[in-house]
């Protein structure tokens, strides 16, 4: 999940104090990620429309970390 701000994750998570709604968002995103590649092929059953629920659940958490990693790397001069 978003890759090419990987550097300012990592400065993120080395402070996991300040930074525990980003963790905690993460994780949940990373989780539904496995959940989902699991569903897809076909290692738990799952409903199309459950599948549909996970992949928007999934983006607003995306979205989410986004802004975060943006408020993050502007507070800190990254």
């Amino acid at each position: 999940m978003l890759h090419e701000y990987r550097d300012v994750i990592t400065h993120m998570k080395e402070n996991n104090a300040a930074n525990a709604h980003f963790l905690k968002t993460f994780d949940k995103h990373n989780a539904l990620d496995d959940q989902i590649t699991k569903a897809e092929n076909g290692e738990i059953p799952m409903t199309d429309m459950e599948l549909e629920g996970l992949k928007k659940e999934k983006l607003l958490l995306k979205d989410e970390a986004y802004a975060l990693i943006i408020d993050y790397k502007k507070a800190h001069n990254l």
